[in-house]
């Protein structure tokens, strides 16, 4: 039986990163998914020339140089800015908070006057200390009108919970731009990969054994020196200590033939209880429409995200980072401190949210540590 320095559970992107930079040293590694693919929650797969984000939008976006120079050796990305909308009962508003934005809601047109009605209705909220919620937390920072369109219901379908019973923390800072911009980040760079994120994955992934279908508990561990587990750290330890929490989310994917332009944007936020779901995706539009021809593409592909629990089998996304889990995450963490050979790492692993370039610095940092450099 051939042996590994490493075996590497999750073809992801921090397990592909990882698998890369180590493979590049000299090390022999072995990357299972329990997945039939790799790539992840970045996985895109084609349907009628279009790239489909299969597990939800990704939109890469970093301000670190050393990240974006690293992921476009295996990728060329066109130049997509993030403008989502909100559709509040049929109403329809720029995001992020901008002078679009308040023009339409307000009826105004200069920064001065969204100001003044923004702290209007801040000090007549009267949070007096320390937002104690979520609601109070957007309360100071948006006022009610904001919050009461944009944020409390869309929020409370994202959670499944009351923004009075969620943490301050979870919106410490709301983007308010007193501009005509509606690009949704602020970093230096951001764009969709030309051809999908698939292709990242066989990129990164090159002259690397990786077997898919493959489960953790499938493996003869005794073959590899080191395991990186890039799953959630709690599964591996057959949840002892209990279940870390998270919200999971169901995609309705839905071809349509024919149709050219269905919403007319990448991404509609639905910010009212009137719909179930969050949000709907049409993902022709992260790549203007067209093939890797250029050629314009004739059919759309649309995907409803509806956010729930998780429950054992499902495919967790977002960790509640409150009190209860994150105690119950740290108990667990100090398991993995003593679990010889195996490092934890990943979203799932350190149980907290990461955007792409964040999880690629962590990735390029972890190998880092693993070789000594």
């Amino acid at each position: 039986m051939e042996r590994y320095d490493y075996l590497i559970v999750g073809a992801g992107l921090t397990g592909a990163v990882l698998a890369r930079e180590l493979t590049d040293a000299g090390k022999s590694c072995l990357v299972i998914d329990r997945r039939d693919h790799i790539g992840g929650n970045c996985y895109t797969e084609k349907v009628n020339g279009i790239n489909v984000h299969k597990y939800g939008a990704h939109i890469f976006h970093t301000s670190d140089r050393h990240v974006w120079d690293y992921i476009n050796r295996f990728t060329e990305f066109n130049n997509y800015v993030n403008s989502p909308v909100a559709d509040f009962h049929g109403e329809v508003y720029n995001l992020p908070f901008n002078m679009n934005t308040f023009s339409k809601m307000w009826g105004i047109k200069t920064p001065d006057e969204a100001k003044a009605i923004i702290e209007e209705q801040k000090a007549a909220c009267a949070i007096e200390g320390e937002p104690s919620s979520l609601e109070e937390q957007a309360l100071s920072l948006v006022g009610r009108d904001i919050y009461e369109k944009l944020v409390k219901e869309y929020t409370e379908k994202q959670w499944g919970r009351s923004c009075a019973e969620l943490p301050a923390s979870i919106i410490r800072r709301l983007p308010v731009r007193f501009i005509y911009d509606n690009n949704y980040f602020n970093d230096r760079w951001q764009g969709i990969p030309m051809g999908g994120y698939t292709k990242i994955f066989e990129r990164l992934l090159d002259g690397i054994e990786v077997r898919t279908g493959v489960a953790f508990d499938e493996m003869d561990r005794s073959r590899f020196d080191r395991v990186v587990f890039t799953g959630p750290i709690d599964e591996y330890f057959d949840f002892k200590l209990g279940n870390l929490e998270w919200r999971t989310v169901r995609f309705e994917t839905e071809l349509l033939e024919g149709v050219e332009n269905w919403q007319g944007n990448a991404v509609v936020n639905y910010t009212s209880h009137d719909e179930p779901f969050t949000r709907i995706i049409e993902h022709k539009h992260f790549e203007f429409g067209k093939d890797e021809s250029g050629a314009l593409l004739p059919d759309t592909v649309i995907s409803r995200e509806y956010s729930f629990a998780w429950q054992p089998g499902d495919e967790p996304y977002y960790p509640v980072n409150d009190e209860r889990n994150n105690g119950l995450y740290e108990q667990y963490a100090q398991l993995g401190e003593a679990e010889e050979g195996v490092v934890f790492a990943g979203r799932l692993g350190a149980y907290r949210y990461y955007d792409m370039a964040p999880c690629i610095a962590a990735a390029l940092k972890l190998a880092d540590s693993e070789l000594g450099r």
